[in-house]
């Protein structure tokens, strides 16, 4: 494990430890840029991919205790980046950022980690080959070089929650506003850090009201046309009610409850900055962004952290467990989304829904039933419907069922001629990706994003600006019908 800092003023800057992850037999085939850009969920805060230097970064959290490190508390995060440098070419590099040294425990918790992400376990290794196998058979016959090209490995998230949870933001609506979601969620991750400083109301209206702006300013958040969404506007004097109501009241919340309650009409980017200043100098969110990157140097390691910033990462199921419903719905525009992830996160702290026995169950292999047993689990969770239920099983390996919506349905159409409905679309897809079991899903998914890459480009190389384009109806051909946006959640 390396040890490095600069010299001078920029010594605490730049401090960090630099350690490998061994890649074994992956080495031969791993590419970090396909791990990675290989689902939507790179894109999603607070993962960030540098195109230019080919690194990912991205907060991840230390395990403090014996306990399951998804639940244990405190969370503390330090920012991290992946590289895969030439002169390591059967090794990743790790950079972290924000200290001096790691605690073995604090190394493994985040090798395991970047193991899930990147899946870098021998079953998904394992996996990884069988696929190919099956797919350079295919590629031979049907002339499909872009299938063997993928690679074999979904990017998922470092932690089963957070899959969870960004599974559940998938559904029922629009791409951009899944990503808006997502950053909404880290944002307040921040905030809740800030709570304990005695700053959190000022900092929690400060990034709501300018989220806001940032949406209105820029059309970002598309409305969804479902009943279940409220159509209000968030009064900033109402927030800071809501927030108000959950902290202990202090000097410093007095003071910024008596500047918030300003006539909204009148809060302008002065206001805003004033009300920053006053707040937690250590807050540093990224409003606006799809990517999760703080404020930050380029260098040679890819992104770096400034001094003094807060990491804001995903929250943990503990930190979004006793919020109230209201508050999270408005302050993350998450409409009938928030009581389904407060009652799993509750679910989870409260060790009814064991992620790490669920996680370790099928460890070593997925097979047909104990995917059927977590399934019928699943099932029982508020707002897990087959698609979702089936996305968070990809999640965890196993590709033998394809998780099918009106994306799907276009796809199929698009491409294969289909007459496809949202009813017989899970029977198409096993006529057309059967032959490729047991990864019907990672056929599926390499075709998908073939055809992204061809209207796109190259998935990787796009601007996180541009994320919020990547989307099903950019899809469809001109003039061609637009199907109506339905996902059986």
């Amino acid at each position: 494990m390396e040890n490095t800092k600069t010299d001078g003023k920029e010594e605490e800057e730049e401090e960090s430890v630099v350690f490998e992850i061994p890649l074994g037999d992956a080495a031969e085939t791993f590419n970090l840029e396909k791990a990675v850009c290989s689902h939507g969920l790179f894109m999603m805060s607070p993962n960030h991919w540098d195109p230019l230097s080919l690194t990912f970064s991205r907060p991840l959290r230390l395990s403090l205790s014996d306990s399951d490190p998804q639940v244990s508390t405190p969370t503390t995060s330090l920012f991290v980046s992946i590289s895969h440098p030439p002169h390591l070419p059967r090794s990743l590099s790790v950079r972290v950022y924000g200290t001096r040294c790691l605690s073995p425990k604090h190394q493994e918790s985040l090798v395991a980690q970047v193991v899930r992400m990147l899946r870098l376990s021998e079953t998904d290794e394992r996996n990884a080959r069988e696929f190919r196998k099956i797919a350079e058979a295919a590629a031979a016959e049907e002339n499909n070089s872009w299938l063997t090209g993928f690679g074999g490995r979904v990017f998922r998230s470092p932690t089963l929650f957070e899959d969870m949870v960004k599974c559940i933001l998938l559904c029922n609506c629009q791409w951009p506003r899944t990503l808006s979601m997502a950053r909404a969620l880290c944002e307040l991750q921040c905030e809740l850090q800030c709570k304990s400083s005695g700053v959190f109301v000022a900092q929690a209206v400060n990034a709501t009201v300018k989220n806001k702006c940032n949406d209105t300013a820029h059309n970002f958040i598309p409305n969804t046309s479902a009943g279940k969404e409220s159509k209000r506007n968030i009064r900033a004097s109402k927030v800071t009610k809501n927030l108000a109501s959950k902290i202990v009241e202090t000097e410093t919340l007095l003071e910024a409850d008596a500047n918030l309650k300003t006539d909204s009409a009148h809060i302008g980017r002065e206001t805003l900055e004033s009300v920053e200043n006053d707040s937690c100098a250590r807050c540093s969110s990224r409003h606006g962004s799809d990517s999760w990157a703080p404020d930050s140097l380029q260098s040679q390691h890819g992104i770096q952290p400034g001094v003094n910033k807060m990491i804001c990462n995903f929250p943990s199921p503990r930190e979004l467990a006793n919020l109230d419903e209201s508050f999270l719905a408005k302050r993350c525009n998450l409409g009938y989304r928030a009581i389904r992830i407060i009652k799993l996160a509750q679910s989870i702290v409260e060790g009814r829904i064991p992620l790490r026995e669920v996680e370790e169950d099928c460890a070593n292999g997925a097979s047909s039933s104990c995917y059927n047993k977590l399934a019928d689990q699943f099932r029982q969770i508020d707002g897990f419907g087959p698609f979702t239920c089936a996305n968070v099983l990809m999640c965890m390996g196993f590709y033998h069922i394809i998780p099918t919506d009106s994306e799907t349905v276009r796809h199929l159409k698009q491409v294969h001629a289909k007459k496809s409905t949202i009813q017989t679309v899970q029977r198409d897809v096993e006529e057309i990706y059967g032959k490729y079991a047991p990864f019907q899903f990672l056929a599926y998914w390499a075709e998908l994003w073939h055809f992204y890459e061809k209207r796109f480009g190259k998935l990787s190389e796009i601007p996180t600006s541009d994320y919020k384009l990547i989307t099903a109806s950019n899809m469809r051909s001109k003039g061609g019908q637009k199907n109506k946006r339905t996902k059986r959640c």
